[in-house]
């Protein structure tokens, strides 16, 4: 298969950087994590920039069980039903973040530039997320890489390459793929994987800690649209 040296894969983290969900998440693990598993959530483990695959499996242990494959997969799916019923919260309470709207849609009106997500969220709750505020219709989800694919947040960059390889029936080089990311784990999985990091301190993170982590181009948030466009094309 060729590889194409002009197109871009831009993969958007979805939590705190597209999207803020204001808490809706952790009241889901609170509902469901009894229902599979027979004791209340006492202690979520940390979730920052991690794939959903290794927060489950933390979180399991945290209460002494074992994070078998079956628990896992219960435990996910059961995320997955959370979010659906609680969709009129997360749209009444959550909010697309500032500037998310205009770069997105500057970005879908370039040619050879395709949007996808690279996100901790399994596939079926970034889906919901996505569609639950409209950002769908600039995202191509069958290209993106989902915390369920793997645990390493790292090896989703491979993933969604190779997932935009059988759609567009060519190769992204990995230095034409750009994260865009929230955390040092979406610095170090670019790094990592010889792909692009455009760092927004639009969550827990600063900008000095988004430097610290190795990101070369930084924002506060994506309200500049050319000059995203210029960090993207560089």
């Amino acid at each position: 298969m060729a590889a194409d040296r002009q197109t871009r894969l831009v993969l958007w983290d979805i939590d705190h950087t597209l999207i803020e969900t204001r808490g809706v998440g952790r009241e889901i693990y609170e509902r469901v994590f009894p229902k599979v598993t027979g004791q209340p959530l006492r202690e979520l483990a940390a979730v920052h920039g991690r794939t959903e695959l290794d927060i489950i499996h933390n979180t399991l242990q945290l209460h002494d069980l074992e994070p078998t494959e079956r628990t896992v997969n219960q435990l996910a799916a059961a995320l997955a039903d959370g979010y659906r019923d609680a969709l009129n919260e997360l749209t009444t309470r959550g909010q697309v973040l500032p500037g998310v709207w205009e770069a997105l849609d500057a970005l879908a009106g370039e040619s050879g530039i395709h949007q996808s997500v690279l996100t901790g969220n399994t596939r079926d709750v970034a889906r919901i997320k996505v569609e639950a505020f409209g950002l769908d219709r600039y995202l191509d989800l069958s290209i993106g890489a989902y915390g369920d694919d793997h645990r390493d947040r790292s090896e989703l960059v491979g993933i969604a390459r190779k997932r935009a390889a059988q759609q567009l029936g060519r190769t992204i080089p990995a230095a034409q793929v750009v994260l865009i990311g929230d955390t040092p784990s979406d610095v170090e999985a670019a790094l990592i994987a010889g792909s692009q990091i455009i760092a927004v301190a639009t969550g827990k993170y600063t900008v000095d800690d988004l430097r610290a982590a190795g990101a070369a181009t930084t924002f506060d948030r994506p309200t500049d649209v050319q000059q995203l466009w210029r960090a993207i094309t560089r």
